[in-house]
């Protein structure tokens, strides 16, 4: 999500405890993803996420490596959101102590991080091994109290940082030129799940405010702007 707050370094900024689904908001959306009958259901959204972000950004190294290119997501460049995407999640993890047999991947500039200086490469690396800790024994289903009330690793992880790689999946490919389709459906069940935030999703660190649009604007035009992002941004 944009943050309010950019931070170019690529320093986590999302208020963690907002990431959790509000009971209030009513039953659990479904997965956008089919997951398979081996992988529990957020597991298998992971998966379907992560590798379209990955997609999106083996094009970025496809076209030469835009890296440093500026994106919708105010003062951060395309290696800056996924800094931040890996951040976030480890974050998460850490917090409850599901990090400890995660590789130390740091998002590569100039042969930084996992050494091979490709943010792709890092983000696969980063990814594979979250899905490992996904699909441990009782991992998805544990449970927890949240802001919002009690929930479990796996709804918080489906509620908010797996559909946040399809809204950040968009700022890298807006920012380099890549197609990314968001359906009308999928615009949907992402303003569902955002629908549990209530007020707290403009709170400080989370999103920035609306975009106005118009009549006339698409589901994913919608969508982009209530998550406080300009949906005809073009780089500069």
């Amino acid at each position: 999500m944009l943050p309010a707050t950019p931070d170019p370094a690529g320093a986590a900024v999302h208020v963690s405890d907002y990431h959790k689904r509000r009971r209030a908001a009513g039953p659990s959306v479904a997965p956008m993803s089919s997951p398979t009958a081996a992988l529990h259901p957020t597991a298998a959204y992971y998966r379907d996420q992560s590798a379209r972000f990955a997609a999106v950004l083996d094009g970025v190294a496809a076209a030469g490596g835009r890296w440093d290119a500026p994106t919708p997501c105010e003062g951060w460049t395309v290696r800056d959101v996924v800094a931040h995407v890996v951040d976030t999640e480890r974050e998460f993890l850490e917090r409850h102590d599901l990090a400890g047999d995660l590789p130390a991947v740091a998002v590569p500039g100039d042969g930084a991080g996992d050494g091979t200086g490709d943010p792709a490469a890092a983000w696969r690396t980063w990814s594979a091994a979250v899905l490992g800790v996904l699909t441990a024994d009782g991992v998805a289903q544990r449970p927890f109290d949240g802001y919002f009330g009690p929930t479990t690793i796996g709804e918080t992880l489906r509620d908010f940082y797996a559909w946040d790689l399809v809204v950040h999946g968009w700022d890298v490919a807006r920012a380099t030129g890549q197609d990314y389709p968001i359906s009308d459906a999928e615009a949907r069940e992402v303003g569902a799940r955002a629908d549990g935030w209530g007020d707290a999703l403009y709170s400080p660190g989370v999103c920035a405010g609306p975009v106005a649009v118009g009549d006339d604007a698409s589901e994913a035009e919608r969508l982009l702007a209530r998550l406080g992002r300009n949906p005809y941004w073009t780089a500069p």
